[in-house]
């Protein structure tokens, strides 16, 4: 049933009905910078690549890479519930759909998320028609979503996240927030303060599942980790996860202090930083994954930055610092990517953006939080330099990811009602 937008919606249409004409050419701007994929643009603006196959098609929607891993379990979960059903995953990054294409079950189909012009939209929507639509974590892109739902489409937003800035911005536009809002079907919160920001705009808040605290552990290829084990040849390693500009120089100095001589993979957040983080941290410049180089003996620093490849470089982690929260402007990684592995993890200060999977894990002893890199430098000479520490703090990693599944299992039933009912 159409309900009539709000003003300040119906204005957010105009504009970005007028605007079409340049989507393309910006599109392609951002092609040349390697922001887009040239070759798919036309999925960019509805214009689909894949034919819609027959039957009941339940859709996924992502935004970058992170997000985009985070759904896996939910669709392979929906998928062995709903063995009839063809799964179209959306996303908006060339890295999301590097990972989605090594990733996705057989069967799904992905595609670039159409730009959220009324056109491309309605392109979008007429040619996938999909039953359902599940949105993960933040993407509130009005013109997608009040015509999804215009069309039928039953709509959930799952994993939601959302922070006090965006929760200001939209409270300027409160009819707008609440008609967005009340497309959703379901709503499931990723943690509390995200709840109660969504039921002061005026969201039904279903319940709690943040899909970052669920998955199966990171892919690892077989051949390669037997490799990589060699190279390190028996020595501890420390792998520093997702880091970001200065992370890399802070973590290479720790290690460098230690009292035992230890390898040091650093696994960089945007992989593009692979040779300015070689160039950073040493004279020679460490070896580069992206380059073919390897693990020699002498090696004590390596930069492995390739996609897809974190799994990998845990696997042979002693110890795993998380990235992203030594300095106050990222709010942290997700640590569960190392828990999953049993992996003792040990990160900065500044992780905000994951404050209630870090403050419960410290309590289980199952993550240690470290204000600068002098402490850090304690924290690795103690768990490199008693093994029983280090067992028990990747032990209670384990348990404290093993436990994340059962939000999981408590979301599953609505969602797949939802899509039962379509």
């Amino acid at each position: 049933m159409s309900r009539r937008r709000p003003l300040s919606l119906a204005a957010y249409g105009l504009v970005t009905r007028l605007a079409s004409p340049l989507a393309r050419p910006l599109l392609e701007a951002r092609a040349r910078r390697g922001k887009e994929d040239l070759a798919r643009l036309g999925e960019r603006l509805g214009r689909p690549s894949a034919p819609r196959p027959p039957g009941p098609l339940l859709w996924l929607h992502a935004v970058s890479v992170g997000e985009s891993v985070s759904l896996l379990p939910l669709l392979n979960a929906l998928a062995a519930r709903r063995p009839e059903a063809t799964f179209l995953v959306t996303s908006g990054t060339r890295a999301a759909a590097e990972i989605l294409a090594q990733r996705l079950p057989l069967g799904a189909i992905h595609q670039f998320a159409p730009i959220d012009t009324p056109g491309a939209v309605s392109r979008f929507l007429d040619h996938w028609r999909p039953d359902v639509g599940l949105f993960v974590e933040s993407e509130l892109w009005p013109n997608l979503i009040l015509e999804a739902k215009a069309r039928g489409v039953r709509l959930a937003l799952v994993s939601a996240r959302m922070t006090q800035k965006s929760a200001r911005a939209w409270s300027l536009r409160p009819a707008a927030a609440r008609a967005v809002l009340e497309s959703f079907d379901l709503i499931f919160a990723q943690d509390q303060a995200t709840a109660q920001r969504l039921a002061k705009l005026g969201a039904q808040v279903t319940g709690r599942l943040n899909l970052k605290r669920v998955g199966a552990p990171l892919f690892a290829d077989p051949t390669e980790l037997t490799r990589l084990k060699a190279q390190a040849a028996g020595r501890p390693v420390v792998v520093a996860v997702s880091t970001h500009p200065g992370e890399e120089a802070l973590a290479a100095q720790a290690v460098s202090e230690l009292p035992l001589q230890a390898l040091l993979i650093i696994v960089p957040r945007h992989r593009e930083r692979g040779a300015e983080v070689a160039r950073v941290l040493a004279q020679p410049a460490p070896p580069r994954r992206a380059e073919g180089s390897v693990i020699g003996p002498k090696t004590t620093v390596y930069v492995a930055d390739t996609l897809g490849e974190v799994g990998l470089f845990l696997r042979i982690a002693d110890v795993a610092i998380m990235g992203g929260s030594f300095f106050p402007d990222i709010g942290g990684h997700n640590p569960l990517e190392p828990a999953r592995l049993g992996k003792p993890v040990v990160s900065g200060p500044h992780v905000h953006n994951f404050a209630d999977i870090y403050a419960e894990m410290a309590a289980r002893s199952a993550a240690r939080l470290v204000d600068d890199g002098r402490a850090l430098v304690g924290v690795l000479a103690e768990l490199l330099g008693d093994p029983a520490q280090r067992e028990c703090a990747g032990a209670a990693a384990l348990a404290f990811a093993k436990d994340q599944s059962d939000q999981l299992a408590a979301a599953l039933p609505l969602i797949d009602a939802l899509a039962a009912a379509s």
